[in-house]
């Protein structure tokens, strides 16, 4: 049950992942859902589950499941910052059309 719920979260962000570094971002909250619902399911199995009996082959999972998650994290922290980028480059683009020049530092009066 455990391993079956980390696959479906490795796929959910190998998809999603893809799909940013594609540029293609319409599915962006369907992978939000499908994240938060495998994290949720996760965490509610792990609560289950003693430590001293997680096998070998499960800790591997997780460990994978974790470089995936911070790979996921860096491609995800790039999109942002790139919205970022153009959302400034386009509030600048129109607070200079939208102004006068009458309190810009370079004001001829």
């Amino acid at each position: 049950m455990l391993t079956k719920s980390i696959e479906r979260l490795e796929e959910t962000l190998d998809a999603e992942t893809a799909a940013l570094l594609e540029h293609r971002l319409e599915d962006q909250e369907e992978f939000n859902r499908r994240k938060s619902q495998s994290l949720l399911e996760l965490t509610r199995l792990v609560r289950t589950v003693k430590t001293d009996s997680i096998s070998p082959e499960v800790v591997a999972r997780l460990q994978k499941l974790r470089q995936k998650l911070e790979y996921n994290h860096s491609v995800v922290e790039m999109n942002l910052r790139a919205v970022q980028e153009v959302s400034d480059i386009v509030s600048k683009a129109i607070q200079n059309a939208e102004s006068d020049g009458t309190y810009s530092a370079l004001s001829p009066y």
